[in-house]
């Protein structure tokens, strides 16, 4: 496909916080484009780095790219050039699905639980998996199972299949990420609906979406750098891209 005719603005269809989605020649085939924007807080914090789209691309790339091979069905199709992915179509179902493997972030300080500042530490004895609605206007509110159903937004086997893709996504990953010397801390996944109803592992796997802490030393590896004012995220996100790409 030609990537400057389908980089026109007649061709985006959605701009979010993270990525510009455009239409392509194929109504069932679409590209996104890696925005370099960085925002924290439901976009109350903002700011950009030059390269922080590329490093997502890639690192997203090498992810759906593992995960495809596992037999999990994603929308991921190729990568063009640095930050530009083509991806099947789907309808997004309105769940971010969060799987937490240790306690820190919203989870400590809405159940009171003591913040782990090490793997060793938590209290979680297994991983715990969350659905939070996806509504800016509404602050992503944590939802049940029976809200899901309420609301029309999945049926009692959707809602099932969220959370065994998102557990076995999760195994993988520990995996992965622990031959990077990293630990996986907690991710977000968003999944949608192609033409045919099947659920797609959607949107990215990134340090934007992920928790990622080095083993040896805790230090934070993520968008937590952003969110706490701790210095540069391309820095961090070259590494994570690095430490995966020397995985044999």
């Amino acid at each position: 496909m030609d990537l400057l005719n389908i980089l026109q603005s007649q061709n985006m269809f959605y701009e979010g916080k993270g990525k510009r989605l455009y239409k392509t020649s194929d109504k069932n085939i679409i590209l996104a484009e890696f925005k370099d924007d960085l925002t924290a807080f439901n976009a109350q914090k903002k700011s950009s780095e030059d390269g922080k789209g590329i490093l997502n691309c890639q690192i997203s790339t090498q992810i759906f790219t593992l995960i495809e091979s596992k037999n999990i069905k994603t929308h991921f199709i190729e990568t063009i050039q640095d930050k530009y992915m083509l991806c099947k179509k789907v309808d997004i179902i309105p769940i971010e699905v969060v799987v937490r493997n240790i306690a820190t972030g919203s989870l400590t300080n809405r159940l009171g639980i003591k913040e782990s500042i090490a793997i060793k530490d938590t209290p979680l004895g297994n991983p715990l998996v969350e659905f939070y609605y996806k509504d800016d206007s509404l602050n992503d509110p944590i939802i049940t199972d029976s809200h899901c159903l309420l609301m029309g937004i999945a049926n009692i086997k959707e809602i099932e299949t969220l959370k065994y893709l998102a557990l076995n996504i999760n195994n993988i990953l520990i995996e992965y990420f622990d031959k990077a010397n990293l630990n996986l801390v907690d991710f977000k996944l968003e999944f949608g609906r192609d033409k045919d109803k099947n659920i797609l592992l959607a949107d990215e796997i990134s340090p934007d979406s992920c928790r990622l802490w080095d083993k040896e030393t805790n230090k934070k590896m993520d968008k937590d750098i952003f969110r706490q004012n701790l210095g540069n995220v391309t820095s961090a996100y070259k590494e994570v891209l690095s430490r995966l790409s020397n995985i044999h």
